[in-house]
């Protein structure tokens, strides 16, 4: 008698991307103490089966284990990969020490996951069904910090008088409120979302093409998002 994975017949397509979505975050984490220009590439790829498993889902139906998939695989995409990308450029900009800044590089990734983890818990049990969300979603915190690297902090970093860790340490740490902050950001519409997705997939493809324009003109949207979105992005629920 042959024996079939008790699985199989029980998870859609939306479920095979949001678990290849879990193998990038894992990817991005791999690679990213040796090549974090990869790793912030593969951060964006994470990004895109992230959005792609919500259209599967709409277009082929989801499954009960669909929510729960995808808040699993957000916490290895999401929450323990950019954690482990800012770390390990910091680690290779100041070596690893376990005082001053050192540890800084330390704590403050630590804190980044710890906060997407219960962020991502709190979506999953209240905000899951809603046309909005508290807190800046995780995809777009990843978003951002890959985006902004592959887009090159070094001309801030200077203009600051600091490093690129610094920054990427400093955004990572506003991260840690804003994902828990009471602030309400509306989902994006699919013509939105479709423009995003676009400009994740060009960034990931092309990110030194035209001087960077791609992870550049990515990076301004999703800060134009970040910034505005709770004010300006109607969107009715």
């Amino acid at each position: 008698m042959r024996v079939q994975p008790r699985f199989v017949g029980r998870i859609g397509p939306a479920d095979v991307v949001t678990v290849a979505n879990a193998a990038l975050g894992f990817a991005a984490a791999a690679v990213a103490t040796t090549a974090p220009v990869v790793a912030a590439r593969l951060l964006l790829l994470a990004a895109i089966a992230d959005g792609l498993d919500g259209v599967l889902a709409r277009q082929f139906g989801g499954t009960d284990v669909g929510q729960v998939l995808d808040s699993l695989a957000d916490v290895a995409s999401f929450a323990v990969a950019p954690a482990v990308f800012v770390f390990a450029v910091a680690r290779a900009e100041w070596g690893l020490t376990l005082d001053g800044i050192g540890a800084a590089s330390l704590l403050i990734p630590g804190l980044f996951v710890a906060a997407a983890v219960l962020r991502l818990g709190l979506y999953t049990a209240e905000d899951v069904d809603g046309a909005t969300t508290e807190g800046v979603q995780t995809t777009l915190a990843g978003t951002i910090l890959a985006a902004g690297y592959l887009a090159g902090l070094g001309p801030l970093a200077s203009a600051l008088g600091t490093s690129v860790a610094a920054v990427l340490l400093g955004v990572t740490g506003l991260f840690v409120y804003l994902m828990l902050a009471p602030v309400t950001y509306p989902e994006l519409y699919a013509r939105d979302a479709l423009v995003l997705g676009a400009l994740q997939a060009l960034a990931v493809l092309f990110p030194t093409a035209l001087g960077g324009a791609f992870p550049r003109s990515l990076l301004l949207a999703a800060l134009a998002y970040l910034l505005l979105a709770p004010r300006f992005y109607w969107r009715a629920t």
